[in-house]
């Protein structure tokens, strides 16, 4: 049991690692600054970069628990040790995006998006109806 324990929490941080290889890709994951004080500030703008993507991703991992919860779905707090917010597939890191801000700001919910509705099976699967 122990080792599992250790085993999630390096889960955790690798994919924690992941997630700044990928934020960094842009310059290839290279140090390409000469002097130091460019360097450090180029580890500290992928530093906030990657708080930012870890904020946003745990304020909608928190959302969305309340959510289930508030239709009567049990999540237990024993659970929520399994999520690392380190995700990054709902982040485009290439090309660019396009969005109708007005249209975007029309949306949302005191000034959230609102959450995309999903759909269980009886195995316990997942599925976004509007991906």
């Amino acid at each position: 049991m122990y080792r599992r324990k250790i085993s999630r929490q390096l889960n955790k941080g690798e994919s924690l690692h992941a997630l700044r290889r990928d934020l960094h890709y842009a310059q290839q994951g290279a140090m390409v600054r000469p002097h130091l004080q460019d360097q450090t500030e180029q580890s500290w703008c992928l530093t906030i970069l990657t708080n930012a993507v870890i904020t946003w991703t745990t304020e909608y991992y928190a959302m969305g628990i309340k959510e289930l919860r508030a239709q009567g779905r049990e999540v237990p707090d024993e659970l929520l040790s399994f999520i690392a917010p380190g995700h990054r597939e709902n982040i485009n890191f290439f090309g660019f995006i396009e969005v109708d801000i007005e249209g975007e700001t029309a949306k949302l919910d005191d000034g959230w998006r609102p959450l995309r509705p999903t759909l269980v099976n009886e195995a316990g699967t997942t599925f976004l109806l509007n991906p």
